[in-house]
């Protein structure tokens, strides 16, 4: 079986991922190993893990993740068909999401509801060929599209729509909002930023135009041609573990006492499993041995996608990368455990950089909203 990917369900049998089956194990999604560099030993070490993390089908996302879980049929094989995109856009009931310089329109003071817009109320930007993509179709069919109202004003102008309700970031605004509204947001703001960076073909200079309902951008130059695609950059981010203690990080522009889990892109031809394995290295001098897939994160900064995974170390000696790191340590699981209690306190917040401490702990994780915070409670919880 060398050389092919193996699943261990909760019963501790070994499944074979290519064979395809009518009833799939429950952690079919979660654990990823390679058979030709573990025994069956490292195999079997997986199961407790699978055991204590919720369950999760191919239907299922992890709850625990902000900007995961959009609830919209994206209509990616619909939109292809301009006459049918068309139609939407002049659909009676559709709904325009706009965005200023890359900021939500909101209302509410405390939890917050996204502000939509009808076709009318649109017609100046539609005037204008503002950037507009269709975030998908809600269970009644009804199109939802994501409009950049930025050309109205410069950015410390008088913002559009501002009688409706206030513009907001996404990061601060994240935890405000309905899980399902913070993944559409992730998507609007991913995808409008693309449309903003790739407005001339990277092949020939030449100017391109939004096509499939935003989702490409193809070159004007008839001797081109060249499409263009949204670009989703992955980024491994590892709570790397040995026995009872875990390793965490930080960087100089973290809050004062804030550690979080070590975090890098994947590199061209490289497996999420030896990313993490290089990045430890690089980051922390830290030899990984048994890699397993936790969990993923949009996030939308501007387009990335968190890879979160749990690995085992097998070397102690951190030797920190300056250039990467400011410092790194191993903490205990009790530590964790406290500042994980801190992190859930309505007093913290997780943006404010000058921040020295919370409560009586030295030790800060990051806000719920991070795959890093799911991490490290997967990883307590897992006693």
């Amino acid at each position: 079986m060398s050389g092919t990917w193996e699943l261990i369900d909760v019963s501790g049998e070994l499944i074979d991922a290519a064979a395809g089956s009518n009833n799939p194990p429950v952690c079919e999604a979660r654990l990823f190993t390679h058979a030709s560099s573990y025994s069956k030993r490292r195999f079997a070490s997986l199961v407790p893990l699978c055991q204590s993390l919720p369950p999760m089908n191919r239907h299922e996302t992890f709850e625990g993740n902000t900007f995961a879980g959009g609830e919209l049929d994206r209509a990616g094989h619909l939109r292809r068909d301009d006459k049918w995109y068309e139609a939407q856009i002049t659909h009676a009931d559709a709904r325009f999401l706009p965005l200023w310089h890359l900021k939500a329109l909101v209302n509410g003071s405390g939890l917050a509801d996204l502000v939509w817009l009808d076709y009318t109320e649109i017609a100046t930007e539609r005037e204008q060929d503002a950037c507009l993509l269709l975030l998908g179709l809600d269970d009644k069919r009804i199109p939802h599209f994501a409009i950049d109202v930025s050309a109205h004003a410069a950015a410390a102008g008088d913002a559009p729509f501002a009688d409706k309700g206030e513009y907001f970031d996404l990061r601060p605004l994240a935890p405000r909002i309905r899980r399902p509204d913070a993944a559409l947001l992730a998507q609007a703001r991913s995808m409008i930023d693309w449309h903003a960076r790739h407005g001339f073909c990277s092949v020939c200079g030449k100017a391109t135009l939004p096509d499939d309902g935003g989702y490409v951008r193809r070159c004007t130059d008839d001797a081109c041609k060249a499409q263009h695609f949204p670009r989703t950059d992955p980024v491994v981010i590892m709570l790397v573990t040995n026995g009872d203690r875990a390793l965490m990080g930080r960087q100089n522009r973290f809050p004062s006492k804030m550690f979080s889990a070590l975090a890098g892109f994947v590199e061209p031809g490289e497996t999420v499993e030896e990313a993490v394995r290089r990045e430890v290295m690089e980051e922390a001098g830290i030899e990984v041995g048994t890699v397993r897939y936790h969990s993923s994160q949009p996030w939308p900064y501007p387009s990335s996608l968190m890879i979160g995974c749990l690995a085992e170390a097998i070397s102690e000696k951190i030797t920190v990368d300056p250039l990467e790191l400011e410092s790194a340590y191993w903490f205990s699981r009790k530590d964790l455990t406290e500042a994980m209690e801190e992190s859930l306190k309505g007093g913290l917040d997780p943006f404010n950089r000058e921040m020295k401490s919370v409560g009586e702990h030295d030790l800060l994780v990051p806000h719920p909203m991070a795959i890093a915070h799911q991490l490290i409670r997967a990883w307590i919880e897992l006693d």
